[in-house]
């Protein structure tokens, strides 16, 4: 019998096959050694408790003390579902979505063999353009070909940097919630010039821009049509980067390489209007 990891490899063979052409290379490259990486992990974690504390502070804010259970979520980039495995056990359902089918593999791996995984994370490979895209669940469960699902919450984790039309996902994002719903979208900020550093030479393919410029997000989001619109620093990270371009190569980092460079991270905040 085939083991786990050899299944994971055919899978990301093959999506790597199917994505050459579409951006998504790198990605399903990396998928089975994404885990691996500490600062994942660490970058996950700070957005999980951005987003935590901003649902609960809109619960105080509005009088709201109940708890954020019954919360239908979506995360689009997922990767390896990270993210959605630390905010899974506060809310009801999160469908984590992820252009990536290499990512989508391992996150779906991960749900079969990780002890006390959560059940409530529904894994799916698909570039989400369309808010009524046949992929996502249908609103209602006896209703399969009609129209799907809208979500209370949409989440989104170091993704945005990697999209080429920003406007149009965020179009995506707003038709995929229900009236008062909400986006909290988590990635770098673009400081400067040195926000270049956050991405070695040999990992840009897929970068479309060098973080998010706060106040350019800010008015993009309300141009689409989000209300109650707040861009602003949530966190800042250590993250080691290349002393000089290339540094690193192709090849692991030795621990002499590089240098420690702090990073902020915003938190672009929006609602779909009632």
């Amino acid at each position: 019998m085939a083991s786990a990891a050899s299944n994971l490899r055919a899978a990301a063979a093959s999506s790597d096959k199917n994505s050459r052409n579409n951006g998504n290379a790198r990605f399903n490259d990396e998928a089975l050694s994404w885990d691996s990486r500490p600062f994942v992990h660490e970058a996950s974690q700070a957005a999980a408790t951005a987003i935590l504390a901003r649902l609960n502070h809109n619960n105080n804010a509005n009088n709201n003390h109940s708890q954020t259970k019954h919360l239908q979520v979506l995360e689009i980039g997922c990767g390896t579902g990270i993210l959605s495995f630390l905010l899974a056990p506060h809310v009801a359902r999160i469908v984590a979505v992820d252009a990536a089918e290499g990512m989508i593999a391992v996150l779906s791996q991960k749900l079969q063999t990780t002890p006390n995984a959560p059940q409530n994370i529904v894994p799916v490979a698909v570039l989400l353009e369309d808010p009524e895209d046949p992929v996502l669940p249908p609103a209602h469960s006896d209703q399969p070909g009609e129209r799907r699902q809208k979500f209370d919450l949409v989440t989104s984790h170091l993704v945005l940097h990697h999209i080429p039309d920003l406007r149009a996902v965020l179009q995506t994002m707003l038709g995929c919630l229900v009236p008062g719903g909400r986006v909290m979208l988590t990635d770098f900020e673009d400081f400067g010039p040195e926000a270049k550093r956050f991405h070695p030479v040999a990992r840009m393919a897929g970068v479309e821009r060098h973080g998010i410029q706060a106040r350019e997000m800010a008015e993009m989001m309300r141009d689409v049509g989000f209300a109650g619109v707040d861009v602003g620093a949530a966190w800042t990270m250590r993250k080691k980067v290349e002393k000089f371009e290339g540094e690193f190569g192709d090849g692991g980092v030795k621990p002499e390489m590089g240098e420690m460079m702090d990073f902020p991270f915003v938190l672009c905040y929006g609602e779909r209007p009632m």
